[in-house]
């Protein structure tokens, strides 16, 4: 927690329009009465959605360095894209700020196009892009660092009237491209492997509602590439905005389904899952049962363990992007994340990149 004879952070968050984005503003000239950070505004949503609260905040690590690495002079650096990216990125930008208290970091959340779009544009100084950078968006002027992996889950409701079943079976890569892709999958029986049946419990023919992001998102670009190397575009669902969007939606409907990125599925402070929500168990050998090798979804932990090994398969690669190799302040903020700020990676629930990785962007950076 950062200490009080320090320059305090105030955080805001608050609703983008009406769509149910985050804003961030790490403002420098403060002064606070307690060591905690004022929340002034939140999603109505974020009562419900603790794997992103503000323990995220106020339970930070503190590092040794109380070095000024950015250059002298009120600066300000604004932020804008993933949601998946988000949480760490408010991590990073409050330590950041403890030690620079010149700086003030400006972050809202709308989704890896928007971040794409906004640096691309010169809205902001940094996007935030959880996918793949491509060559159209390169030849644009792009330029990409890597920071951190992620994983993408699917999630239903506690109250799923085949739960037992799902988590027993697991669903396989075939089913869920069934339920996202064909749309030949519409019932929970059919999910199950248990087509309903005229005499049959009724419970089999409930209908699957689908949830899908409608921002663009790197987490259905994942999850798209995992089902058979589609786009988000070939997603079936009702769209939703966000990640807590996605959450709130399947947490108030026992018949939903929907994707998030993994730090949204678990909670902060305990690792584990987040109320109201379950977090679906791929069948990766496709045998019908989840088997020992393939239970890793208890903890945060355990399931960002098995993103690292290669063993969970929907993945994100997460990047941060200027437009042109950054320079000045920019510059500094990033080469401080790929070094100090790698310790809040594993807290906050993403993977961290091989050091080989990290030296190679790094190295680019100071080139």
């Amino acid at each position: 927690m950062v200490n009080s004879k320090l320059v305090s952070v105030i955080v805001v968050l608050i609703i983008v329009g009406a769509i149910g984005g985050y804003y961030y503003v790490s403002s420098p000239g403060s002064t606070a009465t307690t060591q905690s950070e004022t929340i002034i505004a939140q999603q109505s949503a974020q009562s419900s959605m603790t794997g992103f609260t503000e323990s995220t905040i106020t339970q930070s690590p503190q590092f040794t360095s109380s070095t000024q690495t950015t250059p002298p002079g009120q600066v300000t650096i604004a932020v804008s894209g993933a949601f998946a990216i988000y949480p760490i990125m408010v991590s990073w930008a409050q330590e950041y700020q403890s030690i620079n208290p010149n700086v003030q970091v400006e972050i809202s959340a709308g989704g890896a196009g928007k971040g794409m779009s906004d640096v691309l544009g010169g809205l902001v100084d940094i996007g935030m892009v959880s996918r793949n950078i491509s060559q159209v968006e390169l030849q644009k002027g792009a330029y990409p660092i890597e920071i951190v992996k992620g994983g993408v889950v699917a999630i239903i409701s506690p109250s799923n009237p085949v739960l037992a079943q799902v988590l027993s079976k697991g669903l396989s890569k075939s089913t869920l491209t069934g339920i996202f892709i064909d749309g030949n999958v519409t019932t929970w029986g059919q999910a199950i492997g248990q087509p309903p049946t005229p005499n049959g419990p009724a419970q089999l023919s409930d209908k699957i509602d689908v949830y899908t992001r409608s921002d663009s998102s790197g987490a259905a670009a994942s999850w798209a590439a995992y089902l058979g190397n589609k786009a988000q575009e070939d997603l079936i669902g009702v769209g939703v905005y966000g990640d807590t969007g996605i959450l709130q939606a399947v947490q108030t409907d026992p018949l939903g389904i929907g994707f998030v990125n993994l730090p949204y599925a678990y909670d902060n402070t305990t690792g584990k899952q987040v109320s109201s929500i379950v977090v679906v168990p791929l069948d990766l050998k496709n045998n019908g049962i989840i088997d020992s090798s393939e239970n890793f979804y208890a903890t945060r932990q355990d399931l960002s363990n098995a993103v690292a090994a290669g063993i969970y398969p929907v993945r994100t690669d997460d990047f941060l992007v200027t437009k042109g190799k950054p320079t000045g302040a920019t510059k500094a903020f990033l080469i401080w994340i790929l070094s100090y700020g790698q310790k809040f990676v594993i807290p906050d629930g993403f993977v961290q990149l091989p050091p080989t990785v990290i030296a190679q962007e790094l190295a680019q950076l100071q080139s």
